[in-house]
């Protein structure tokens, strides 16, 4: 896989970088990998950004058996 190298980059960019890849749990360099994926593949990159949203969503959530909720439904009729 090949490596990239962006040089002056300004501090404020690099800050907002390094907060942006905190509030997704993942390493600067994975945030900058994240980013151009994005930018550049955005229909391959997109469907993991939404899959990662959808799971931190529903993250603790205790969900029933959709059986024991249909034999409910049926027993009320």
């Amino acid at each position: 896989m090949a490596q990239l190298l962006v040089r002056e980059v300004p501090q404020d960019v690099v800050e907002a970088l390094k907060r942006r890849a905190k509030e997704h749990g993942r390493s600067a360099e994975a945030e900058h990998r994240a980013i151009l994926e994005e930018a550049l593949r955005p229909e391959r990159a997109g469907f993991w950004e939404r899959a990662a949203k959808l799971r931190e969503e529903m993250r603790g959530r205790v969900f029933t058996d959709s059986t024991d909720l249909i034999r409910q439904d049926r027993d009320e009729r």
